[in-house]
């Protein structure tokens, strides 16, 4: 079992499009890249066989991916968030912050749970680690990747979901 900080909260909605995009890669995808590496192979010579190679490249990318989904189908809670202190951020959540002196909003969770054209940190990004748990009203430093530190304020959180 994963504890809420490592599980991934996903809508029903954003479950049922990635189990349907595993079962397209496991089922169609799967088998044409089956029959691409197979006719490339019938050309015979491997080391110069530039189809063989970008067919070989596509499925390690297609199994890489229906992995990635099925961990993140099989550890995931689906449905809302556990309703926490109001004003509390948390995962799943849109939050509105002054970063820099400008407003800024973001979803803190996961890209797959975005239907919008909303930007998305996890809550393992060094911003997102930042925010989780602070209250409305409260400024928290963010040390950026490059270095620096800025201070965030919470202006609002509200469930995405």
């Amino acid at each position: 079992m994963t504890d809420h900080v490592t599980q991934t909260w996903l809508t029903q909605e954003a479950a049922d499009r990635l189990a349907a995009e595993l079962a397209d890669l496991e089922g169609p995808r799967r088998a044409d890249i089956v029959k691409k590496i197979e006719a490339a192979r019938a050309e015979g010579d491997l080391k110069e066989n530039g189809g063989y190679h970008a067919a070989r490249e596509e499925q390690g990318k297609i199994e890489g991916r229906i992995r990635q989904l099925k961990h993140m189908l099989e550890n995931a809670h689906i449905g809302t968030p556990p309703a926490g202190e109001s004003g509390v951020v948390g995962q799943g959540m849109l939050i509105t912050v002054d970063f820099a002196g400008e407003e800024m909003k973001f979803l803190l969770g996961s890209r797959e749970i975005a239907t919008d054209d909303v930007e998305v940190y996890s809550e393992k990004s060094p911003l997102g680690a930042a925010v989780l748990g602070a209250k409305v009203g409260d400024t928290v430093n963010y040390t950026a990747p490059n270095g620096k530190t800025f201070k965030v304020a919470i202006l609002e959180a509200q469930t995405y979901f």
